[in-house]
């Protein structure tokens, strides 16, 4: 089954998401949720979601390997496209071993999850892997829907393309902030990227794509905090959207920053100028990429 995600996701963590806010994104255009910070094996914010609206996909960005158990996630994943079929993804990922019990060989235990998945009748075109580096990258080329990224730039999106060739899914994930005092704004994105960039899987891969140490130093270099936080008005951000969308992207997923994460999201969606279509879940990323 080919997923047409449109070019614009939304990230809402799975503790905090609302149907109200399902249906408010659905409303705006977005062609996707993405469930954020390792929501839980049994599917049932996914769930609440997709019973709130008729059109956007929701999916999982993404359910961690070292807990989320995966007889649960099938199970889950049945229940729930028995419901909903063809609108929900399961994004899965190998976390960090700066969080993760037991983290060791990532790649195997990523292809361990996917085995058992397959064997209780998940498809892999529902499937997306959290992939930075070549080897996991290389594994949802094999064996995925696609990838999941986030801390990464539309350098990284088009090594990606590359790597995953044409048919496959590649979502890179932003925050977002409507701020035009660019002080200000660098500050907020600094704060919240001090926890990921001291994770060595963001921070490495970051250094292979063609930062130095010097931009990875706390405070971060402005290059760095610009290209991971994209801020300014909504049409500036829009332009940060449609260079990930150039660069290879199906569609970028959106998590925004403020008293207001709707309100901005909203506003990114006015900004993209998103055609009619995409509201559908139809529309391709070099459409999106030429709007406006």
């Amino acid at each position: 089954m080919t997923i047409e995600p449109g070019p614009l996701g939304a990230y809402l963590t799975a503790a905090e998401a609302t149907a109200a806010d399902a249906v408010a994104l659905e409303e705006a255009g977005y062609g996707a949720i993405w469930l954020a910070a390792s929501p839980p094996a049994d599917l049932r914010v996914a769930e609440r979601l997709l019973d709130a609206t008729s059109r956007i996909l929701v999916g999982t960005s993404v359910l961690n390997v070292w807990q989320a158990d995966v007889a649960e996630v099938a199970e889950s994943y049945h229940r729930v496209a028995a419901e909903h079929a063809g609108r929900l993804l399961v994004g899965i990922g190998a976390g960090h071993r700066e969080a993760d019990a037991g983290y060791t060989s990532p790649v195997a235990k990523v292809a361990g999850y996917l085995d058992a998945l397959t064997a209780a009748g998940v498809p892999a075109d529902r499937v997306l892997l959290a992939a930075l580096g070549p080897k996991m990258l290389r594994l949802a080329a094999d064996r995925a829907a696609g990838t999941l990224t986030l801390q990464v730039t539309p350098e990284h999106t088009r090594r990606a393309r590359q790597v995953l060739g044409p048919a496959k899914l590649v979502v890179p994930g932003h925050g977002a902030l409507l701020d035009t005092d660019a002080g200000r704004a660098r500050a907020a994105g600094r704060a919240a990227l001090r926890p990921m960039l001291g994770i060595a899987n963001y921070a490495g891969n970051l250094r292979r794509i063609g930062y130095t140490d010097a931009d990875l130093t706390d405070p971060f270099s402005d290059r760095l905090v610009d290209a991971l936080v994209l801020h300014g008005d909504a049409a500036a951000v829009a332009a940060g959207i449609r260079a990930e969308l150039a660069a290879g992207a199906n569609q970028v997923g959106v998590h925004a920053m403020g008293e207001d994460p709707i309100g901005v999201l909203r506003a990114i969606a006015g900004a993209l100028e998103i055609a009619p279509a995409a509201k559908h879940g139809s529309t391709s990323a070099p459409e999106a990429a030429s709007a406006g």
